[in-house]
């Protein structure tokens, strides 16, 4: 009698498969900007002395804006005890340490000589807003860090008793700290608790609201020359964290035997266009008080941000695409009932953010300083593009990998108990 053949092979996951090859893709572009970058040096980009900031320069704070926001998102679940929001609390710490390190990726690219990035630890200037930023970004990384540590702690130790690479890495990950007593994950969540209470602040005032006050000190801009500027930063921070969180929700789960929760998505979906609000408040009232002071330098950026050949990315992008669209789907009563027209909502937001960064960055760097002088142009080159496109593959291939070695998920805790 033939006997059947049994296959122990496992069935490709094409989905998988295509998004790995497309991160694959972006990484080997971005490092031929990459070697295009070295060897040329700023060269190789479009910017010039008129124009020194760019894209680069607009990516640094939207990802620096996108870490913020995700943080101060993860604190309503460990600090104020919202826990309708604990399913995406651990993606938040992740999304936040990520984007901090891609924010710094590109900022390292923008310097004239990236080999000297450690003298701005080294050699600090005490009345410089940069020497005390860079400060807080580290002080802020470590923080997160630890954040996320306790967040996972008990599952990775639960995980560490399984057997294969997950568990070597998560028993490296406990650092011998393996206590599982009701006593310890009260330490846990008081350490959790602290350190998002010392987070709130420094991610605020030192992290982006910090950011902001670096254009709002430049005097010579008047466009940028405002204090409100770091209170916009923050605001679209919370944006832009929400916004990711709701696709990165949507999209992880969505083969789950449980299907999304509807309630989460709207949750969050209604933290983020109440946050949108604000932020479009705030444009306003910065664009109407530009043109009350009739100021020459400012009307000519608003001229350009409104008018010049950048308009598209103010009127479509950044107000339409990134604004009325999602207020349309979270309003619209048939649209607000659908999952995915809210995950639609959230990314035309994420993508109306980064326009802001661009009218943030670009216009304001266009009218001339001086009468007489040359008026400045700007547009990304390709290697410019490039360098980006493999800077955000590296920064989502190190997502997909994480989420998929660490315990993400609260009940991982749970489940790998009743199978331990």
């Amino acid at each position: 009698m033939a006997v059947p053949s049994v296959s122990l092979s496992v069935s490709p996951n094409p989905g998988k498969t295509l998004w790995y090859g497309l991160l694959g893709a972006g990484i080997l572009l971005g490092l031929y900007g990459t070697v295009q970058r070295g060897v040329h040096g700023l060269a190789a980009t479009y910017l010039t002395s008129t124009t020194p900031w760019g894209a680069w320069v607009a990516f640094y704070i939207y990802f620096v804006g996108m870490s913020a926001g995700a943080f101060l998102l993860s604190t309503l679940n460990s600090v104020f005890g919202f826990k309708q929001f604990e399913k995406v609390a651990r993606d938040a710490l992740l999304v936040a340490i990520l984007s901090m390190a891609v924010a710094m990726t590109f900022i390292l690219f923008d310097l004239g000589h990236w080999e000297r990035f450690w003298h701005a630890l080294v050699y600090w200037n005490w009345t410089s807003i940069l020497g005390w930023e860079i400060r807080f970004y580290v002080l802020y990384f470590l923080l997160l860090m630890g954040e996320l540590y306790f967040s996972l702690r008990r599952d990775l130790v639960y995980r560490s008793q399984e057997k294969g690479f997950k568990g070597i890495l998560a028993g490296f990950l406990t650092l011998g700290y393996r206590d599982l007593s009701p006593q310890s994950a009260r330490r846990d969540a008081f350490w959790l608790k602290l350190l998002g209470i010392l987070g709130i602040p420094i991610a605020i005032f030192g992290v982006h609201g910090g950011t902001g006050a670096l254009f709002g000190v430049v005097k010579a801009r008047a466009y940028w020359n405002t204090a409100i500027f770091p209170v916009v930063f923050v605001i679209s921070a919370l944006v832009s964290g929400t916004a990711l969180l709701t696709v990165i929700y949507a999209l992880r789960h969505r083969r789950e035997k449980t299907g999304i929760d509807l309630a989460l998505v709207r949750n969050l979906a209604g933290l983020m266009i109440a946050f949108l609000l604000v932020d479009l408040g705030l444009q306003f009232f910065e664009i109407l008080i530009g043109l009350y002071s009739l100021e020459e330098a400012e009307l000519a950026t608003l001229k350009v941000m409104t008018g010049g050949p950048f308009a598209w990315t103010f009127w479509g992008v950044q107000l339409g695409l990134g604004a009325a669209v999602p207020l349309f789907l979270y309003f619209y009563p048939v649209t607000a009932r659908s999952v995915w027209a809210q995950v639609l909502a959230a990314a035309l937001v994420d993508i109306g953010i980064l326009a802001v960064r661009f009218n943030i960055v670009v216009p304001a760097l266009i009218p001339p300083l001086l009468p007489g002088l040359p008026a400045g142009y700007y547009v990304p080159n390709l290697d410019e593009w490039l360098v980006a496109t493999g800077i955000i593959s590296l920064g989502a291939l190190l997502y997909t990998l994480l989420i998929g070695w660490l315990p993400m998920d609260p009940e991982d805790e749970r489940s790998v108990v009743s199978h331990g």
